[in-house]
């Protein structure tokens, strides 16, 4: 069973019809894996977090097959450990969406809710999708500090946040302050490719959390 969304009023339809190349795959998808989720994937965790994770978009093999961000791919297997190391989580990831693990203190905002082909939104439906994940951060009360993963993240987060890109350069462990006092930190995403390549480490990855909790309380 898919967890329901803490931000059920903010989330597209189950057949959103934004995007027509990402409509097509979700289509070819049903067909091919009518047991997958197949949709757009919902925010996941704790709708009072202090810490906001903005992603890119599901994985074919993760969160659009189980319905749950992060959930029973590669780059879910670092994320859930890491929350876990920080104390973000009560229960245990078993790479199930109903394993019954928990967020306290974060939630995880996709910047794109459905898959895009390799993994790689356009321009276009980045921008199509991001009033999406711009109310659901607007519906986060408490969340001062966000973690972006990756340069697309990055530059939709940075607009949802109200900063300016020319003045806010993606790299990892870089931090942008917005102008209403918001901190945004960059990472490298836990991507299978960039884990193996090497450009992203476990250590770096806890970087960036570890800041996080630094600056907790500071902004």
């Amino acid at each position: 069973m898919i967890p329901p969304s803490p931000l059920p009023e903010t989330e597209p339809p189950h057949d959103c019809p934004r995007c027509p190349r990402l409509v097509a795959l979700r289509q070819e998808l049903r067909v091919e894996y009518p047991d997958w989720w197949n949709a757009p994937v919902p925010a996941f965790g704790d709708p009072d977090a202090w810490l906001g994770i903005i992603g890119l978009a599901p994985g074919k093999h993760g969160a659009n097959r189980t319905g749950r961000p992060f959930t029973g791919d590669f780059a879910g297997d670092l994320m859930f450990a890491t929350l876990a190391k920080f104390g973000f989580t009560d229960g245990n990831y078993e790479s199930r969406a109903d394993d019954g693990l928990q967020l306290n203190g974060a939630i995880i905002v996709n910047s794109v809710k459905c898959l895009p082909p390799e993994n790689k939104p356009t321009p276009e439906e980045a921008r199509t999708c991001r009033p999406f994940a711009e109310a659901q951060v607007d519906a986060l009360p408490y969340a001062r500090i966000f973690i972006a993963l990756g340069q697309i993240a990055h530059q939709s987060a940075v607009k949802i946040l109200g900063g300016k890109l020319p003045k806010c350069r993606f790299g990892h462990l870089a931090e942008h302050r917005m102008p209403d006092g918001r901190v945004l930190i960059d990472s490298y995403h836990c991507s299978r490719y960039n884990q193996n390549t090497g450009r992203l480490t476990a250590e770096m990855f806890e970087a960036v959390f570890a800041r996080a909790l630094e600056l907790r309380g500071t902004v």
